[in-house]
C-alpha cells in the first residue's frame, strides 16, 4: 500500500507508513495507487501523526493541573481526618506532619497511577490533557492500548523522569516522538493533523 502523504510502498497489513508515520487506515487510495503506480496523490484526508515534544509538554501540564486539584480534593478531607483521629489518640504534632506527609505522598502516587493507567487505557486513549490537545496514545500499529500496557507505561516513566528527564528529552529526537517510557511500553502518541 502507497502513503498518501509521501508516496512510500508498504506493507498491505501495515497500519502507520513506515516512511513517514503517518496513519495509513485513514488516507485515500488514489486511482494510480491502487494499480501500484505510486502516482502523486492531490488530496489527503486527515490523519495521525506522532505527536511531538511540545504538544506532548503542554499535554502534560494540563494533566498535572487537573490532577492536583484532584489530589487536593481527595487529599485534604483525609488528610484532616487523619490528624483529628491521630490528635485524640494523643500523637504529637510532629508524628502527625510525618504521617500526613507519607500518606499525601503515597495518594499522589495512586491517584497519578490511576489516573494516567485507566484514561490512557480507556476508550479515550487519553488522558483529559491529551484529549483537549487532541493527542491518543495507542500500540505501535494505531491500536488502543490495554489496561496491562498503560501501566507499564506509567511505570516506565519513571526511569525516564530518573535518567535526568532524557527519556523524555528523547521524544524530541526520536524518528516515531517517542520517549522511554514509550519504546519499553512499545506505545505511540499520535495525533490528528
Amino acid at each position: 500500500m502507497y502513503c498518501a502523504q509521501c508516496g512510500h510502498n508498504n506493507d498491505d497489513s501495515a497500519r502507520f507508513c513506515s516512511g513517514c508515520g503517518v496513519s495509513l487506515g485513514t488516507q485515500p487510495m488514489a486511482a494510480g495507487m491502487a494499480a501500484g503506480t505510486g502516482a502523486a496523490v492531490t488530496s489527503v484526508s486527515a490523519s495521525l501523526r506522532d505527536a511531538g515534544f511540545w504538544y506532548r509538554l503542554l499535554a502534560f501540564v494540563i494533566d498535572m493541573i487537573i490532577l492536583t486539584l484532584i489530589t487536593v480534593v481527595v487529599a485534604v478531607p483525609l488528610g484532616f481526618a487523619l490528624g483529628a483521629s491521630m490528635a485524640a489518640s494523643g500523637a504529637t504534632g510532629q508524628e502527625i506532619n510525618l504521617v500526613a506527609e507519607g500518606m499525601g505522598n503515597l495518594l499522589s502516587l495512586l491517584l497519578g497511577w490511576f489516573y494516567y493507567t485507566v484514561f490512557e487505557s480507556s476508550k479515550w486513549q487519553s488522558t483529559p490533557g491529551k484529549r483537549m490537545l487532541g493527542l491518543r496514545v495507542t500500540d505501535m500499529d494505531g491500536n488502543r492500548i490495554g489496561f496491562g500496557r498503560a501501566n507499564g507505561r506509567y511505570w516506565s516513566k519513571i526511569l525516564s523522569a530518573l535518567l535526568l528527564f532524557i527519556g523524555y528529552l528523547m521524544i524530541a529526537f526520536t524518528r516515531r516522538k517517542q520517549g522511554l517510557h514509550d519504546m519499553i511500553a512499545s506505545t505511540l502518541v499520535v495525533r490528528q493533523s
